[in-house]
């Protein structure tokens, strides 16, 4: 959001917009995951939103990208195939993603080795670009 329109260090609703869509996202991914005998031990969405002129010229969040990154522990563990169809079907069930007119896509990021530090789980995503 511009800094004109309100306090950089504030969540401003362009912000909780597009991490209610992420928030959606993962509930859903995560339900679908575990449904499935996967064990997701962590979850990390770097999401962005864009916000731009409408169709009919008034400000509005025009796109929004969801770029998760998953970790499963344990066995069995999805391959990537399977983790796109989880995101897939994940995407189409999110109520919100399903009420908006703003273009939601999903890229997944690949998983970090079982060394690595994960990222902490519902970090606030980026927010909407210019």
């Amino acid at each position: 959001m511009p800094a004109k329109y309100g306090a950089e260090a504030a969540v401003d609703p362009e912000q909780a917009f597009t991490a209610a869509l992420s928030a959606c996202h993962m509930l859903w991914f995560l339900d679908l995951a575990a449904r499935a005998g996967y064990s997701a031990s962590a979850y990390h969405d770097e999401a962005e939103g864009a916000l731009e002129a409408g169709p009919s010229g008034r400000p509005m969040i025009t796109r929004v990208t969801l770029r998760p990154r998953v970790r499963f522990s344990g066995a069995p563990r999805p391959s990537e195939a399977e983790i796109a169809e989880l995101h897939h079907r994940a995407h189409e069930a999110c109520f919100i993603a399903n009420s908006v007119l703003t273009k939601v896509s999903v890229e997944p990021q690949a998983d970090a080795p079982d060394d690595a530090p994960a990222p902490s789980a519902g970090a606030p995503p980026a927010p909407p670009g210019p």
